[in-house]
């Protein structure tokens, strides 16, 4: 088998992982409700080690894909990192999460990446 092919295939795989962790773990809308609110932070939070650090690795140092914290994210913006996050990286394992995720929660995300609030020592 080919190289391209096995890569492939293991984008698939990893796509079809990442979909169905998110369509068992359901949506969160964040309103103004801070009960609803931390849910879906939680939510969101529980994401990023999931299925994030299942390529990322589960402290965000790196695995399949790079390290996400905040000192490896350099001059990044939050705004940067949402647009990686939103439209995925071409000729990665890295998916577009926008038709999974709002971009409320894309933002959110992206924040606590840059902060390193979501960093597990």
């Amino acid at each position: 088998m080919n190289s391209s092919w096995r890569e492939g295939q293991w984008r698939r795989l990893v796509s079809a992982a990442l979909l169905f962790g998110l369509v068992v773990t359901p949506a969160t809308v964040m309103g103004d409700e801070s009960g609803a609110q931390a849910a879906g932070q939680a939510r969101l939070a529980n994401l990023v080690v999931q299925d994030c650090g299942s390529c990322h690795g589960l402290t965000l140092r790196g695995g399949l894909g790079p390290p996400l914290r905040p000192e490896d994210l350099g001059d990044l913006s939050v705004e940067a990192i949402a647009a990686i996050i939103r439209e995925g990286v071409p000729d990665t394992a890295m998916p577009p999460w926008k038709p999974l995720l709002s971009p409320k929660e894309i933002h959110w995300i992206s924040q606590q990446l840059k902060s390193g609030a979501l960093v597990s020592p």
